[in-house]
């Protein structure tokens, strides 16, 4: 749908958020007809479906006109969140297409770049039940909390695993906003943030840390168990619904979205753990990989066959 501007104030409120393209225009100018026609088409493509799109007729808008340098007609603005970052001066439908598919693209890597930070993230506090990021290593941490930290550990016995935030400032300075803790060293068990020392020390004193370390090595296949029955389907694969990291996910999902059926999923890019240990769980040694009902059903050749036999919604169904 392209929207149609009338006054400053409309022209400020819809440029304000997102992507936008504007096109200043007027009715007695036939490429300007033409390339509103252009935009309908353009607005009516999913491709664009992030990006708004109006036109104003320039000459009603007249201080907007000199503050966007509008002296011919057409003439097209693409803003990002209020801000200016593209213009396109005459009729070319070409041009016009890689700009907007331009503004596209950097807002997405833009929103790619923190996805990937916080998958990694997400991926580095579970790759061990209990996780500790300090500053150094078990055997050399390189400040007094987190060798304090570590010979508390070390004393209780307790299995766990290190990162040593000195050797990745992009980790380093994430994780405290990932987890809105500022100080380290940082405890994770499963996944989930206890606190730092003085926290650590509290649980100690209470008694309480033991039975978290204890929780901290539950059973692997314990884990795996509840995950793969999370759900009646449950879809292990690269990434999520909403943005597929391979192509083998991407046409699982595909397919299971054809079939109307709910589902979960669970992105095995986001835990080392589960990726590998459920190869050996179900010995199936790829993904994706689908269970229903936690049974598992097979990889994505299997969808296929199934589909193609008409017996893959039954199947997801628990009726096979």
């Amino acid at each position: 749908m392209v929207t149609t501007i009338t006054s400053q104030t409309e022209f400020d409120l819809f440029k304000s958020n997102g992507l936008a393209v504007v096109h200043f225009y007027a009715d007695w100018s036939e490429p300007c007809q033409h390339m509103n026609n252009i935009l309908n088409e353009i607005a009516s493509d999913s491709e664009f479906q992030n990006v708004k799109i109006a036109k104003c007729l320039a000459e009603d808008l007249p201080e907007v006109s000199i503050k966007y340098d509008v002296f011919a007609v057409p003439k097209f603005v693409l803003f990002r969140n209020g801000d200016k970052v593209d213009v396109l001066d005459g009729a070319d439908p070409i041009q016009l297409n890689k700009k907007i598919q331009a503004l596209l693209t950097k807002g997405n890597q833009k929103e790619q770049k923190v996805e990937d930070i916080n998958l990694r993230l997400k991926s580095l506090i579970n790759s061990a039940p209990v996780m500790l990021f300090i500053k150094g290593s078990k055997s050399q941490p390189k400040c007094k909390f987190s060798t304090e930290i570590i010979n508390l550990f070390k004393e209780l016995g307790a299995e766990f695993s290190t990162f040593d935030i000195l050797e990745d400032q992009v980790v380093r300075e994430k994780l405290k906003v990932y987890s809105n803790w500022p100080t380290y060293p940082q405890l994770y068990l499963n996944g989930e943030l206890v606190g730092g020392l003085d926290i650590v020390k509290e649980l100690l004193k209470t008694g309480e840390l033991k039975d978290l370390l204890k929780l901290g090595k539950s059973n692997l296949n314990d884990r795996l168990k509840s995950l793969i029955n999370k759900a009646d389907v449950m879809a292990f694969i690269k990434g999520s619904k909403q943005l597929a990291r391979c192509g083998f996910s991407n046409q699982l999902i595909q397919i299971l979205n054809q079939t109307g059926i709910d589902y979960e999923t669970f992105d095995i890019l986001s835990d080392e753990e589960v990726r590998q240990g459920l190869k050996e769980y179900s010995d199936w040694p790829t993904y994706p990989q689908v269970y229903v009902k936690g049974s598992l059903i097979g990889g994505l050749d299997i969808i296929k066959e199934l589909k193609d036999s008409g017996e893959l919604i039954a199947t997801l169904k628990g009726e096979i």
